[in-house]
């Protein structure tokens, strides 16, 4: 588990917070932590868990959530689900296990936005899914720590098989460029539709996460996007 599992926490605000999650992956094995945009004090004032000094000083700070995603082939974002309208795949805790096993996940990464508004839409929009925690009405949302933990236990309880043989799956930054490169063919044929560009992105993106295409299935779509734009006519692109 703990080779397959990264945490990403984005824009965290209490150190205290970012220490209990250390220990709490240190309870369960892991050892890959990513903060993205921390508050400046926030980091500064981070003092070691107990038994997770090394998982926080080989923490990595990125400045972006793509940057985290990168290597990544799976990310699941956690919502409260208050207030959200998601197109993504929504996964109750309990059926996550059930669900990774049927995905050939890779390596994951389980995303936790701040403690004050959590992850934003634009933030979930990235990600392959969304987890949330069955909780009461009256309190949706569970500390992060806590978020971290729950989650942590759920998956180790029920490891996960690894696939040897099944065909590996693209990273985030593979499905970025193919997603470049699709966006690139549709302004050469001036594909009119009532999207704005961030918009198509999102629904290509979409798509091709539910698809669940391997890495060699994505690089030939995008060699076949890259060839299509260079061939379409002259007056097409100049329409």
């Amino acid at each position: 588990m703990k080779e397959q599992f990264c945490i990403v926490l984005v824009r965290p605000r209490d150190p205290n917070n970012i220490g209990a999650v250390a220990r709490a992956m240190a309870n369960f094995g892991l050892q890959d932590l990513r903060v993205v945009d921390p508050f400046p004090p926030t980091w500064q004032e981070v003092v070691s868990a107990v038994g997770a000094h090394d998982i926080l000083t080989h923490a990595k700070l990125f400045s972006v959530l793509p940057q985290a995603l990168a290597d990544c082939q799976t990310s699941l974002a956690t919502t409260s689900l208050k207030n959200r309208q998601l197109h993504q795949t929504m996964i109750a805790l309990p059926d996550l296990p059930a669900w990774l096993e049927k995905q050939n996940p890779g390596k994951t990464a389980l995303v936790f936005g701040n403690e004050k508004t959590g992850l934003s839409n634009e933030d979930i929009e990235l990600c392959f899914a969304a987890v949330h925690i069955p909780t009461t009405a009256k309190q949706p949302s569970v500390n992060l720590a806590q978020a971290v933990i729950l989650l942590c236990y759920e998956l180790a309880r029920r490891p996960l098989p690894f696939s040897a043989h099944s065909a590996p799956k693209a990273t985030f930054e593979q499905t970025e460029l193919v997603i470049q490169e699709l966006e690139g063919l549709m302004q050469a044929a001036h594909l009119k539709a009532d999207f704005s560009q961030k918009q198509r992105q999102d629904l290509l993106r979409s798509l091709l996460n539910k698809s669940n295409f391997s890495k060699n299935e994505l690089f030939f779509i995008k060699k076949f996007a890259k060839q299509l734009a260079q061939v379409l006519p002259q007056e097409t692109k100049e329409r």
